[in-house]
């Protein structure tokens, strides 16, 4: 088997394939290697119910550039969840309930005071350097605490995030900042790129669109233990022992991951600590079938206060509704247990009735290690550009580390298609 390339991609989510395919094009010898059985990384398209379900990173936009220009590129349409109109959020230890523009009135002016800086703070939301690093010192905790709200005011605006969110104090306000003023200041317009639109066909559909054009080699079932640079050549060694050498590597694998292999040269240690301290959200996704066509709503709790802290009916299946449900935590819940589910929704909907549940353990996963990417307080503008930058012939890329969009698809490819760009320049330099 081959073991010299010019390019091997650790990694075969939508960073990894993304940049595989872009150098592949360009006539380079690529070999991209994934631990699992299959590509996507932490997206993941699946059947259950009978239906296909995202288990994973979903939800896209027009306003995310390089995804929409994949989309269109493959003639990729998008979708919306079911409408609804209901909305249940526990504050003061109460479940309210109203219509969503009753939930609006009461969370608006609190979002409001909570992300009035945003475009202050990032003027220019792709550029972190133009950020007064202090606000980056800041959690999402240290911020709440300064608005001194009432139990119910806090506990609507902890609930308002909480699809986002494991840790209020251990995750940093800057990225919440950074994603609003990218969507103009509108915090509503942000909250909309964050979960609302989905790929018809799923995130498998544009994976494999992507997968068809590339030239790469691809390994599945390949984890990684080592990568080492000698300053004319990277060695790959698998877990298997396997030797390959590269003239440049791109390592596009989850942050909490990294730790697990070795690097040499050691990362700065700036880079290091961020790979050491690990992305900090440990929280689930679980799809619930339940009995019957009810009606359409939306529920919100704050982290902590309840297992299920975000839900939404999403589709209808088969006479049946589909509910969309965010864990912060995903220890809290055994998604499994369709009782224990069921309890969960019934704090929102009392008559709700679970039939069957699907999910997937993200934390527990080795090749993922936790959810979504979310910047601890001073990686944003610490850590992170060091991440962004070549580490001799060792590339890094992944949402986990990405300038603009980290934790969102959009964030993992962009990061992908620079990497890419990156190294192709390195390899017309030395031809």
């Amino acid at each position: 088997m081959k073991d010299f390339f010019d390019v091997a991609v650790i990694g075969a989510g939508m960073a990894g394939i993304l940049a595989a395919r872009d150098l592949s094009q360009k006539g380079h010898s690529v070999v991209l290697l994934e631990g699992r059985d299959r590509v996507g990384g932490r997206t993941f398209t699946t059947e259950a119910f009978g239906t296909e379900l995202e288990l994973g990173g979903t939800y896209v936009h027009w306003t995310h550039p390089t995804i929409w220009h994949e989309l269109q590129r493959h003639g990729i349409p998008i979708f919306a969840p079911l409408n609804a109109e209901k909305a249940y959020w526990l504050a003061d230890d109460d479940v309210h309930w109203g219509t969503m523009n009753d939930y609006y009135e009461a969370v608006n002016p609190l979002m409001s005071q909570f992300v009035h800086d945003a475009r202050s703070q990032f003027p220019m939301p792709f550029n972190v350097s133009a950020v007064a690093s202090d606000v980056d010192q800041q959690s999402l905790e240290d911020r709440i605490i300064s608005l001194n709200l009432s139990a119910y005011e806090r506990d609507v605006l902890e609930g308002a995030m909480s699809g986002l969110v494991h840790s209020y104090r251990e995750q940093g306000v800057a990225q919440l900042l950074q994603g609003v003023s990218g969507t103009f200041g509108d915090y509503n317009g942000f909250f909309e790129t964050a979960s609302f639109w989905h790929i018809e066909g799923g995130t498998k559909r544009l994976g494999n669109a992507i997968m068809s054009e590339s030239a790469a080699m691809l390994r599945l079932q390949t984890p990684i233990q080592s990568i080492s640079d000698n300053g004319s050549l990277v060695t790959v060694t698998t877990r298997a022992g396997e030797v390959i050498h590269s003239r440049f590597v791109i390592s596009a694998m989850p942050i909490n991951t990294l730790g697990d292999i070795t690097i040499e040269p050691e990362l700065p240690a700036p880079a290091q600590s961020m790979i050491n301290s690990k992305n900090p959200v440990m929280a689930s996704k679980i799809y619930v079938r339940v009995k019957g066509t009810i009606e359409p709503f939306n529920a919100f709790a704050p982290a902590g206060k309840s297992p299920i802290n975000a839900a939404r009916a999403e589709s209808r299946y088969e006479g049946d509704t589909l509910i969309m449900c965010i864990c912060s935590d995903a220890a809290a819940i055994d998604a499994n247990d369709h009782m224990a589910v069921q309890d969960a929704l019934r704090k929102f909907v009392p008559d709700i009735e679970v039939i069957d549940t699907a999910s997937h353990d993200w934390g527990t996963d080795e090749f993922s290690q936790g959810g979504w990417g979310w910047y601890r307080p001073g990686k944003l503008t610490g850590a992170a550009p060091l991440m962004r930058q070549p580490h001799g012939r060792i590339f890094f890329a992944g949402s986990d580390i990405a300038s603009l969009g980290a934790g969102f698809i959009e964030g993992a490819m962009q990061t992908g298609v620079v990497a890419a760009r990156q190294v192709a320049s390195a390899l017309a330099i030395e031809e």
